[in-house]
């Protein structure tokens, strides 16, 4: 498995490390950091729709925003600590408490969402969630990967529409649909791995038929009606517990804050080609709205800036096995009745090595409602729709396809820049179907143990 391969590979990086500990130091100087806000309740839902109105979402990724899908897939019985902060009982999340998406979803009164895959106890009135743990975006036609979320979201509006054409409730109609926020979160399990094997020049190399497969999903969710998109970059990969406990020849690849620099150069790079893709449907799309949000900065700076937020072990797992550094180990999961499990979440960034806590979860929606990492900068509440009527504001200028998102992260493009090509990869992306390939191997969406999967 690509987990397996990871752990026999050392990571390779273009820069010596004398270079890449200055240029990285220096950079950082310059990042553009959260608000301080305290992980609650509060700090999260910071708007909300207007009485009256209310909001439909549909969203498609990956475990960062699964809120059950795979759970109720698979028959998995998840056990406690699962749910332990909030729910106070397991709900399919792999998390103590509320993923990003639930606090989100509460900032709009439309509760949270049902899983597409959950027969029981769902309520679908206000859209649905086909986001599955272990997904990616290739192969395309592998089991939940994006391409079949959209086809599974395509066969629930048609059935829908059939059930209200025939005078039956339907869960949501054509303009429930039509003004409904299509999110996708998605790209973790693809990057993580490709870099499991290859180099980061070469992992760059591969991003083009991922970012194919997104426009498409975005392509063909407008050929059927939608009209607002709301898309999501990837996060600091290289800060991840379960990345920094592969055993490495030595610690010249970690950065001032401990995380490892190849990774996070893979995710910033990713984030700013999927920015740039955004851009280019929203000139093509226009009557569309597309947001992109560059979630690198926001989850980096759990770790950059833990004390403000009052996280005490921003690289170690909350619930896991093997104690200090990370305390992960890819054998033993959080299920595992040997796993360990720390008596205040909130202190953790990380809960399982691979998803954050609750608490981290409450400051990243902090920071996408405050749309700073954002383009166009829109607030979220924009897509809460009158019953019967327009969207409560009009649709923003889009932006203009300069990478507006590289000033706010704490890396700087500018190494890898010309190596990258942006406009080569946008032609690569623009093939479509005849520039997609296959990822090889899983990613963390392949670790399996005696603790049972730890997908993402």
């Amino acid at each position: 498995m690509a987990m397996d391969r990871a752990r026999r590979r050392r990571h390779r990086h273009p820069m010596s490390a004398a270079a890449r500990s200055s240029a990285f130091l220096t950079l950082w100087s310059a990042v553009v950091v959260v608000a301080a806000v305290a992980p609650t309740v509060s700090a999260a839902a910071g708007f909300s729709c207007r009485g009256g109105a209310r909001a439909v979402v549909f969203n498609f990724g990956d475990s960062n925003s699964d809120t059950g899908g795979m759970a109720a897939a698979m028959g998995w019985r998840i056990r406690r600590p699962e749910g332990r902060a909030f729910f106070h009982h397991p709900t399919g999340r792999f998390c103590d408490g509320r993923l990003t998406i639930d606090f989100l979803c509460e900032s709009l009164n439309i509760g949270y969402l049902s899983p597409y895959l959950k027969a029981l106890g769902s309520d679908y009135s206000n859209g649905a969630n086909f986001a599955i743990a272990g997904s990616a975006t290739l192969p395309r036609d592998a089991l939940f990967s994006l391409h079949i979320q959209v086809k599974q979201f395509l066969f629930f509006r048609d059935r829908s529409l059939e059930l209200i054409s025939q005078g039956l409730p339907g869960p949501v109609d054509a303009e429930g649909f039509r003004n409904a926020l299509y999110m996708i979160d998605i790209g973790q399990n693809d990057i993580n791995a490709l870099l499991s094997y290859l180099s980061y020049d070469q992992v760059v190399a591969r991003f083009p038929p991922i970012l194919a497969e997104i426009k498409d999903a975005i392509q063909t969710l407008y050929d059927n009606g939608s009209r607002n998109f709301w898309i999501h970059g990837t996060g600091a990969l290289g800060c991840l517990p379960q990345k920094l406990s592969i055993p490495r020849k030595d610690d010249s690849d970690l950065d001032s804050n401990g995380c490892l620099m190849t990774y996070n150069r893979a995710a910033v790079t990713f984030n700013a080609a999927l920015g740039s893709l955004c851009d280019q449907l929203s000139a093509q799309m226009k009557d569309a709205t597309i947001v992109y949000t560059d979630l690198f900065p926001l989850k980096y700076d759990l770790i950059a800036n833990r004390t403000k937020y009052g996280f005490d072990k921003p690289l170690m797992t909350c619930c896991g096995y093997g104690g200090p550094p990370y305390n992960y180990n890819i054998t033993i999961g959080c299920q595992d009745r040997n796993a360990s499990v720390c008596d205040d979440g909130s202190k953790f960034v990380s809960w399982d090595g691979v998803h954050l806590t609750e608490a981290a979860n409450a400051i990243v929606a902090k920071g996408i409602l405050s749309s700073d990492y954002s383009r166009p900068k829109i607030k979220f509440d924009q897509f809460c729709k009158q019953r019967g009527g327009a969207p409560t504001s009009g649709r923003p200028a889009g932006g203009d396809g300069e990478l507006l998102c590289l000033p706010q992260a704490p890396w700087s493009l500018t190494p890898v820049t010309a190596p990258l090509n942006l406009q080569s990869m946008q032609h690569g992306i623009q093939m479509g179907s005849t520039a997609r390939g296959a990822s090889s191997g899983c990613g963390c969406g392949c670790v399996a143990g005696s603790g049972g999967l730890t997908p993402v």
